[in-house]
């Protein structure tokens, strides 16, 4: 690996747009290129599942290895030079999207891999955020697990994929919880987007039968100015959201959207259209009105089609070619959350408290010989903080040792730790741990360790990291 780090970190500065969002790219530049990147070993002696090596019966391939090589094997590459078609036409791709938890995989082992096959590199790889639980960890005893279907059940398809989509910003975490689904559901599909199409369609269908055209009457400055103003952000929006979709800012493309659906209902505001209805002298500005309105929903509903394809199929055949339907269909009917919470508790019931006392008192303890009194000013000199575990690795030549990476702050510090018996280096990936930071650093089986992971320890000597309780930023003191 060290022979083409710095070749991979001419590439990454010579192509800025290679690893997304920026924020990746400087976490693998200054916690693993930078410092100077360590060799990787390929194989492993802790299971026997993969590809043997044929020097040594008792490594096999490492996972990372060969599925990584299944990007290009999987389209026809053929390393003696006789690749096919499909390879050949597809490669190298113009994306990789992946999550931030292996970005570390994708952007320096991968590439690696392909300078030494002498393999274009892809073009672009973007680690996703994650959507997170709004309310801490999962549990059946608060009743606050979320399941894909029952989401779909209370909401539909399309206002799951609308707070999916919209609710996970471009690089940061984002968040899902029961209530944050009935507010979206409430203000952006039901108010915003729901309420403008039935109104329209209502209003055109009292006041000519659901049949307008462009009669383009806009009389006074002020009038020609608000219906420029709404045809300019309805030419505009389709550019805007292009260009978000670009940068793989999907979040963004929708509310770019949704911004349009609101210019939509501020021009009803603006208009009045049941001010114009009642003055038989504005008949064709008020058919100029629901017109503008009509051809500015359709352009949003189009752009919608790939978010919401059921939604934007809904609003398209309500509007019509020509004549909008007679009885417009409710897109989305707003919730009670207190109801929706209700039904949600009724699915996943909290454990009664005496059952919890039960399982309380009947949970095993551990009594450990005390050790001798210390004062405040000794507890003092420690320093505890969470750290996020950004990477880890085993330790070469050790059956029990992990070495992870961890950030604490904007400091990333090296712990290693005896834990590879309960924990795989994979799995301790994006943890928030506790950290005794100011631990004197020391060598274990030749890797430098820069604090301690804090760990629980049952009467059989299994492991469990400590972790907070809530979700809490990486460097947060523990106190």
């Amino acid at each position: 690996m060290s022979k083409y780090a710095d070749r991979l970190i001419n590439h990454i500065n010579e192509h800025p747009e290679f690893i997304q969002p920026v924020s990746r790219k400087n976490e693998m530049m200054n916690n693993f290129l930078l410092p100077g990147l360590q060799d990787l070993c390929v194989s492993r002696t802790s299971f026997k599942w993969g590809i043997p090596v044929d020097f040594d019966p008792k490594h096999v391939v490492y996972v990372w290895l060969d599925a990584l090589t299944n990007y290009i094997t999987g389209i026809g590459y053929d390393c003696d030079g006789n690749s096919t078609e499909l390879f050949n036409k597809n490669w190298p791709a113009d994306l990789h999207l992946i999550g931030k938890d292996i970005i570390r995989f994708h952007t320096i082992y991968w590439p690696i891999f392909l300078m030494a096959l002498d393999l274009p590199l892809p073009k672009q790889v973007f680690g996703h955020p994650w959507l997170l639980q709004g309310d801490g960890k999962m549990s059946k005893s608060k009743g606050n697990v979320l399941y894909a279907d029952e989401l779909v059940d209370f909401f539909g398809v399309d206002a799951v994929r609308y707070f999916v989509l919209h609710e996970m910003p471009f690089e940061n975490d984002g968040v899902i919880s029961w209530e944050l689904m009935v507010e979206r559901m409430n203000s952006d599909l039901a108010n915003t987007l729901g309420n403008l199409v039935n109104r329209t369609i209502s209003m055109t269908n009292k006041y000519f039968g659901g049949v307008v055209t462009d009669k383009g009457v806009a009389e006074t400055e002020e009038e020609k100015a608000v219906d420029a103003d709404l045809k300019a952000v309805t030419e505009d929006t389709p550019k805007r959201v292009d260009a978000k979709m670009d940068e793989l800012r999907v979040a963004d493309a929708i509310t770019e959207i949704f911004v349009l659906f609101k210019r939509c209902n501020k021009y009803i505001d603006e208009t009045m259209p049941w001010a114009l209805a009642k003055d038989e002298a504005k008949k064709d500005r008020l058919e100029t009105v629901l017109y503008n309105l009509i051809e500015s929903i359709k352009a949003g509903a189009k752009l919608l089609e790939s978010f919401m394809p059921e939604t934007s199929e809904k609003i398209l055949a309500q509007l019509g070619d020509g004549k909008v339907t007679e009885k417009p269909e409710i897109l989305f009917a707003r919730l009670d959350v207190n109801e929706v919470m209700k039904k949600v508790e009724e699915l996943h019931p909290h454990v009664e408290e005496k059952e919890e006392a039960k399982e309380e008192a009947d949970e095993e303890v551990i009594d450990i010989e005390a050790k001798p009194e210390i004062t405040f000013d000794d507890f003092g000199k420690m320093q505890f903080q969470v750290g996020e575990i950004i990477a880890c690795e085993e330790v070469k030549k050790s059956k029990k040792l992990l070495c992870s990476q961890v950030k604490i702050g904007s400091e990333v510090k090296q712990i290693v730790s005896g834990i590879k018996k309960h924990y795989s280096a994979e799995e301790m990936v994006g943890k928030k741990v506790m950290v005794l930071v100011n631990l004197k650093p020391a060598k274990l089986a030749g890797v430098l360790s820069e604090g301690m992971l804090l760990c629980a320890e049952d009467a059989k000597g299994n492991l469990a990291l400590m972790t907070p309780e809530k979700n809490m930023p990486a460097g947060a003191e523990i106190c």
